[in-house]
């Protein structure tokens, strides 16, 4: 399946969030995104060093000046689990504004052309890091990454 791109409609599907008490919510992506203007971006999987330490900070750190920008939404999603989701989530104690989303089964990773099979090194399916800037549902910038150097920050969108 070919990764999404500029000027695609964001697909459907649901994502996993557990609430502060621990209830699951399924949150369909189209609900996210719906007459707003959302960055999306995705990390490999909670918890991986590139990711945890400069990706996801990156964007916590941007936050602000990006909702000043007009971007109603910041969305995180990974290839885990709910739960695991929510406990990286705590690294990010001063995080007020990005939003930690599960995709547990892969299958939305899927539907983005983003899946990574790592299973021949034992690591299953991944997901390629990416940013889209998603405006109304329709993809407005796509930076999708090969490899695992770290070039894929805000900047794209405060400039």
């Amino acid at each position: 399946m070919a990764s999404i791109v500029v000027g695609d409609i964001l697909p459907d599907g649901e994502l996993a969030w557990l609430d502060e008490s621990d209830q699951l919510h399924m949150i369909p992506a189209h609900w996210l995104a719906a007459g707003k203007k959302v960055v999306l971006f995705g990390v490999s999987r909670a918890f991986t060093p590139i990711c945890s330490m400069k990706h996801v900070p990156d964007f916590i750190e941007s936050a602000e000046e990006l909702k000043s920008k007009g971007v109603n939404e910041i969305l995180v999603i990974s290839v885990n689990d709910p739960f695991v989701t929510k406990a990286w989530t705590e690294w990010y104690p001063k995080n007020r504004h990005v939003k930690f989303l599960a995709d547990d089964s892969g299958t939305y990773t899927h539907a983005l052309g983003l899946a990574l099979d790592l299973s021949d090194k034992g690591l299953g399916t991944r997901l390629r890091r990416f940013v889209l800037l998603i405006d109304d549902l329709v993809v407005t910038v796509a930076n999708i990454k090969e490899g695992r150097e770290f070039t894929l920050g805000i900047t794209v969108f405060i400039c």
